[in-house]
């Protein structure tokens, strides 16, 4: 895989209660770094939020169907730990204040190739063991595409 890639993030967050199909959907595309080191996937990224001045930095961290963590620095804070089967707590802060969340993964699949990397997770939030959501999310990682010339279009000349 390159360095540069494309990161799409995709999934459902269901409120306590709610059926399939009813979730808030949310997406997002955008330009990342890859790299590999110790048999550990790494994408970083900026995120931008609305109505708020500055970035996100994210550092995403995969391992197998093990382990996947976000870190997050800059105008939100956090560390979140999704292991299958575990539950991990982080401090998230943001700039309207913290919140301990707890973090419930169900499930976590990585299939790995040679231009590309999918991770599925399927978890469950809570704030103050209160249940807040369930979640689906998808993960695609995949090199940049350079640029192609139009079909029929002669090269340019210098």
């Amino acid at each position: 895989m390159t360095k540069d890639v494309l990161i799409s993030i995709s999934g459902l967050h269901f409120g306590a209660g709610e059926e399939i199909g009813e979730g808030e959907p949310v997406e997002i595309i955008t330009p990342a770094a890859y790299y590999l080191k110790n048999d550990r996937h790494y994408v970083l990224y900026d995120e931008v939020v609305e109505g708020v001045p500055g970035t996100v930095k994210n550092t995403i961290k995969i391992i197998g169907d093990s382990l996947f963590e976000v870190r997050k620095s800059g105008i939100a804070n956090a560390r979140m730990v999704f292991e299958k089967g575990r539950m991990n707590m982080t401090a998230y802060e943001t700039p309207y204040g913290e919140m301990m969340v707890g973090i419930h993964t169900r499930d976590i699949t990585t299939e790995v190739s040679e231009d590309r990397i999918d991770v599925h997770i399927s978890y469950a939030l809570d704030s103050n063991s209160e249940p807040l959501s369930d979640c689906e999310i998808d993960v695609t990682i995949r090199p940049v595409q350079p640029a192609q010339p139009a079909q029929g279009s002669a090269p340019e000349q210098i």
